[in-house]
């Protein structure tokens, strides 16, 4: 019963921290990542400062956004390859056996 009463505040947990956003700053609030509680990327946002400090008037909105899809894509793939890797390895010292709560 105390196994349950953990695996289902395991679950609880998992549940609360993947509904909750966190997000980090860089260049003084030019480019914001959020992530959800548990460390998945869930997005960036970049003003024209980002990609030029000096002439932040002169970048297209449309090269900003372009770019934050581009990094996005770039992050989503790792990511994935990440949790790919992870679960290969966690398959071997387990032995193929799924613990719920692990992933």
């Amino acid at each position: 019963k105390q196994a349950q009463n953990l695996q289902k505040k395991l679950k609880d947990t998992q549940d609360e921290l993947s509904k909750t956003e966190v997000t980090g700053e860089a260049a003084g609030g030019a480019v914001v990542v959020t992530c959800d509680g548990q460390g998945k990327f869930k997005s960036i946002k970049m003003t024209p400062a980002a990609l030029d400090p000096d002439h932040p008037e002169n970048v297209d909105p449309e090269v900003v956004e372009m770019v934050e899809d581009i990094v996005t894509t770039a992050i989503l793939q790792a990511s994935i390859k990440a949790t790919k890797l992870m679960e290969e390895k966690m398959k071997s010292v387990t032995g193929g056996i799924n613990i719920p709560g692990l992933f």
